[in-house]
This record gives C-alpha cells, sequence and structure tokens, in this order.
C-alpha cells in the first residue's frame, strides 16, 4: 500500500497531497508500532472468517457490540464526552461509557482524546495527525502504525491533564489491552470461536474504519456549508453509518 504523490489529486475531490511519508518501507519501526500493526492485522484476519462461522446469535453479538462501543464508547464518550466537553455525565456513568470506548480497541482514552483534540487545534495543517494532506491512506488508518511521525508532532501531549488527574484513565493506560484480551476470553467463554469472529473480529475492524473514515473520507468527499478554512466536510453517509 503506498500513498499519493506530492501535488497529486485525491480521486474524486479537490484535495491536494501535499506531504508523503512512507507507509512501511524506508521507515523506522519502533516496537509499539509492530505491536498496533500485528494487532490490526489480527482483527482484520479473524474477520475473514465470519461467512464461516456466521449464525444469528453471532451476529446480535456483534451489531450489539457495535452500538455499544462504537456508538456509545467512541462516538458519544471519546468524542463528545472526553475530547469536546459537548455534555457531562455523573461519573460512574461517564467511567462506564468509556469503558465501552476502551473496548472498541482504539487505544486508550488518553491517547485518543490527546491525538483528536491536537487534531483540531491543528486541523488540516502539517501538524495534524491524519489530514489527508498525507494521502488518502495514511490519513485513514497509515498513521496510527507510526509512533515516530505522532511524536514528531505532538511530543508528550501535554493536552490531556485533566485525564491524567484522574485514577481512571491512568488506570486504563496501564492496563489497556487486559480489557481487550479479557473481552475476547468472555465471548469465547459464552459462544466459542463464532463470537470471537463475529464479537471481537467484525466488530472491532468494522468500529475501526468507521472512526478511520471520520478522519478521512470525512475530509475529502462531502460539501462545505460554511468557510471554515479546513478540509472538513459533511459527508452524509459517513453520517449515517457513525
Amino acid at each position: 500500500m503506498t500513498n499519493q504523490s506530492p501535488n497529486e489529486e485525491i480521486k474524486f475531490s479537490n484535495v491536494v497531497v501535499k506531504i508523503t511519508r512512507n507507509h512501511f518501507w524506508e521507515r523506522k519501526w519502533r516496537p509499539v508500532d509492530i505491536q498496533v500493526a500485528s494487532w490490526v492485522l489480527f482483527v482484520h484476519m479473524l474477520s475473514l472468517f465470519a461467512p464461516f462461522t456466521f449464525t444469528w446469535d453471532a451476529f446480535r453479538v456483534a451489531f450489539i457490540g457495535y452500538l455499544l462501543t462504537g456508538l456509545v464508547g467512541i462516538t458519544l464518550s471519546y468524542h463528545r464526552l472526553l475530547a469536546h466537553h459537548s455534555l457531562k455525565l455523573p461519573k460512574w456513568l461517564e467511567y462506564t461509557c468509556v469503558y465501552f470506548g476502551v473496548l472498541a480497541a482504539q487505544r486508550d482514552p488518553i491517547f485518543w482524546v490527546s491525538i483528536h483534540r491536537y487534531h483540531h487545534q491543528f486541523v488540516d495543517s502539517e501538524k495534524d495527525a491524519h489530514s489527508p494532506i498525507n494521502g488518502f491512506w495514511f490519513s485513514h488508518m497509515g498513521w496510527i502504525f507510526d509512533s515516530e511521525y505522532i511524536f514528531e508532532k505532538y511530543r508528550e501531549r501535554k493536552n490531556v491533564e485533566d485525564l491524567k488527574r484522574q485514577w481512571f484513565y491512568m488506570f486504563i493506560k496501564k492496563t489497556y489491552m487486559c480489557h481487550i484480551l479479557g473481552c475476547g476470553a468472555l465471548l469465547y467463554a459464552w459462544g466459542g470461536f463464532s463470537y470471537i469472529v463475529w464479537g471481537m473480529g467484525v466488530r472491532i475492524v468494522w468500529v475501526y474504519h468507521l472512526t478511520a473514515l471520520v478522519n478521512s473520507a470525512c475530509h475529502i468527499w462531502g460539501n462545505q456549508a460554511w468557510k471554515t478554512g479546513d478540509l472538513s466536510k459533511n459527508n452524509w453517509w459517513v453520517a449515517m453509518l457513525t
């Protein structure tokens, strides 16, 4: 998978690629990049078993998991509640909703919220981690495999002190993968391999790409009701899915 060349226009849009960075080759891979890439590859490979393990029960597990981890966990909690402070909930309810977001496997709340706040601060500039000025694929998912790229932009990410002061978020940061693996173990104990395929593989991949489309497609295709000075757009089909 390669990115577009500099000054190349992304197809069916007026967005021009300004910066390119290698996805895989001729770049430094840190241990965390290998771990993230291995996990993303694993859940995509796991989801390929979906046609062979389909049952309506497994499908319902995936669908309910999507509603809880994608819509409640990521859209409502990580995004609206933590990143933008668009609403306020009692702490017990906040932590419950955020925990669903943890099970979406998109990194811990401190990491996710920090990147998103910087995204809005530097939207579609050279300091935006996932702008399509780096090309569609890099803005879609390539950036998550490049910790050096993120560190170059944000260093220690000091825009989430409100979360770092709370024991819950620091606990999740330190034990993040335990919760993902624990969820998988419970699903396997409950319904066997088909529940792992649908409740983990299909669900996680589906929510991954919905989130990624907001970062990529919604800054490439659609319309702008107001001149915002950036590439953000209203995209009806992404809005329907998310």
